[in-house]
């Protein structure tokens, strides 16, 4: 059957990116082989499973092929029988060439190699004098910020000039620092919260050539936004920050924040709409016309006594519900009575004849 990446790593078959680099980077540090003189052969297996986990769920294109194929498909036997050509998304692996299919093939890369990506060099445990525990050089000056400007959806440069980075690698366990996460608001309309959409945002950050040399580079990013979000939402993009030696880059979280809008007011996952109405049409009934967010006319009769205080509900026309988008909140209307600020006599001596107790 081959191994079970998703077992190894001990993640679900949902895991996000940052999920395989959280379990990653603790599975690996727990079976390094330097961290394991005693049980050497062992921490080494079971170190280059975790390696060969990560590498394949965290790469779109094999994780595909290895959900659709397994261990085998991924690793270069020929598709199942029936199997057809397409992996997930559409996106064709296999494809059969003069001798016979041409299948995508996978050899895992050295395990010590993914290590030194995470962690700076292939054995950061110093002597592993004090453990894993941060000694005083871990903090020293920390990575700075620029005041770095967030102009129009651009990331300014995530780091001031003389960030001491240099730092990362010394002191008591010597794991490399990670630079402090870089937070922005998404300001997104009650319209966008309500449907999903898709933003795209451009940062621009410093990248690390094999030299250490860093050039600046421009990147889009697309943040989904899920119907029914709320405020506060965050959204990480894991180690999108500036690379520098010895640290770790910074993640960027984008964080939902709501536009104020014109007519709805959010509640949770209630849309809340204040009407201002007259005095005569609060006793005698309205009609209530309203757009909703996403385009459509509702019409909503009332034909009780509308009394200050008076609420009336509709249900399923609130905000999606974000476990469930196809369930919503309810949508309040609220209203605001205007009373005359007088009346003449004629109209006194009626109003007492048709409301008189």
């Amino acid at each position: 059957m081959g191994m079970d990446y998703y077992k190894i790593l001990g993640v679900d078959k949902a895991a996000t990116d940052d999920d395989l680099k959280k379990a990653y980077r603790k599975l690996a540090m727990k079976w390094h082989p330097d961290k394991n003189p005693n049980n050497k052969k062992e921490a080494e297996n079971k170190f280059k499973q975790i390696s060969e986990a990560y590498e394949v769920l965290s790469d779109p294109q094999k994780r595909a092929v290895y959900d659709q194929y397994g261990e085998e498909g991924l690793k270069g036997q020929v598709p199942p029988p029936g199997a057809g050509g397409a992996g997930p998304g559409g996106a064709t692996f296999f494809s059969t060439g003069g001798d016979g299919p041409n299948v995508f093939r996978f050899n895992p890369r050295n395990a010590e190699d993914i290590f030194a990506e995470f962690f700076g060099s292939s054995s950061p445990f110093g002597g592993m004098g004090g453990g894993m525990g941060g000694g005083p050089g871990m903090r020293a000056g920390g990575p700075r910020f620029s005041s770095s400007i967030f102009g129009d959806d651009i990331f300014g440069s995530a780091f001031g000039g003389g960030a001491d980075g240099h730092h990362g690698m010394h002191g008591g366990g010597g794991r490399a620092l990670k630079a402090p996460a870089i937070e922005r608001k998404l300001p997104c309309s009650l319209e966008e919260l309500y449907k999903g959409t898709t933003k795209k945002m451009k940062i621009s950050r410093e990248i690390a050539d094999a030299s250490g040399k860093t050039i600046p580079v421009e990147e889009i990013l697309a943040i989904d936004v899920k119907p029914g979000w709320k405020k506060g939402t965050k959204i990480t993009f894991p180690e999108k920050g500036n690379e520098q030696p010895n640290v770790i880059p910074a993640d960027l979280v984008f964080i939902i924040d709501e536009k104020p809008h014109p007519v709805f007011t959010r509640d949770g996952n209630d849309l809340v709409v204040t009407q201002k109405i007259p005095l005569a049409e609060a006793l005698t009934g309205h009609t209530v016309h309203l757009t909703t967010l996403d385009g459509r006319s509702l019409t909503i009769p009332i034909s009780s006594v509308i009394h200050p205080g008076y609420e009336e509900v509709v249900r399923g026309e609130g905000m999606p519900i974000p476990k469930d988008p196809s369930k919503k909140g309810n949508l309040r209307v609220k209203f605001d009575i205007k009373f005359p600020s007088r009346l003449t006599s004629d109209q006194k001596s009626g109003v007492k004849r048709l409301l008189g107790q």
